[in-house]
């Protein structure tokens, strides 16, 4: 590929292996941003690295999830170079954000109880590259929402598939133009080509399948917050994300909110 190519990063999935390596490269994507839910940074960037070759870049990234089970409100953050935890504050996700000159970008704004408002994205704009307009998880409704907001707030787009089932992969995609990223996509290219807003385009899957697609998603998204938070909270001790966790060796206990 030259630099006069597009190049299409699907940029928010949850699960990777060869299944989604295979769907990947089929849907003609170059690179995934790989976020798994309760995961440790190096676990991510291990299991990144493994999947990742010439014809698909593998990059990690974490989706933080700031404030409590009742209110949170999810950050997803590139080019991190140390691990952060959930369940502090946004305040403390941003500020380590900062600090980190990590990447931010806000995933599904406005969804239910687990994102950022618009309110906190006009708050943290400065800090924020930019805003998830498309995402098959969500309904028409909020997507049109995270539009308008993007727009209200001049913050570039992104879309992604947010798979959580490897069939998502691929369901949607965000275009850059390859003088943007250069002869190869990397994580400095990509999160370079995010910070200077040169999104291209973003793109999904129309048709019955596509709809098929989303509502397993939904499906998916009923079993998350019940029988799998049941065994998160109850069943499986302290998450490998918690900031409690022996991991972070206490740097985050002040901004913790549980």
């Amino acid at each position: 590929m030259t630099a006069s190519d597009e190049w299409l990063v699907d940029m928010h999935v949850k699960v990777l292996d060869d299944e989604v390596v295979r769907r990947a490269k089929a849907s003609g994507l170059d690179a995934l941003v790989y976020a798994p839910h309760f995961t440790r940074l190096p676990e991510i960037e291990a299991t990144a690295s493994a999947y990742s070759d010439d014809e698909l870049r593998v990059f990690p990234a974490r989706e933080v999830f700031t404030g409590t089970w009742r209110n949170r409100q999810h950050v997803l953050a590139l080019g991190l170079s140390d691990p952060v935890p959930d369940f502090i504050t946004l305040d403390g996700a941003m500020t380590e954000f900062e600090r980190q000159d990590a990447t931010v970008l806000v995933p599904h704004p406005e969804f239910l109880n687990v994102s950022l408002d618009e309110a906190a994205i006009q708050r943290y704009r400065d800090e924020i590259a930019a805003i998830e307009t498309y995402n098959p998880k969500v309904t028409d409704r909020s997507n049109r929402r995270s539009r308008t907001i993007a727009a209200r707030q001049d913050l570039p787009p992104f879309g992604s598939s947010y798979a959580h089932l490897p069939g998502t992969v691929g369901a949607a995609w965000t275009a850059f133009d390859g003088e943007a990223l250069g002869d190869e996509v990397t994580e400095s290219s990509l999160t370079a080509a995010l910070e200077a807003g040169d999104v291209s385009r973003t793109g999904h899957r129309n048709g019955l399948s596509h709809y098929g697609r989303r509502l397993a998603e939904r499906a998916h998204l009923g079993w998350e917050n019940t029988w799998a938070k049941v065994d998160r909270l109850f069943l499986s001790g302290t998450e490998p994300t918690h900031p409690d966790h022996i991991a972070y060796d206490g740097a985050f206990d002040d901004v913790a909110v549980y």
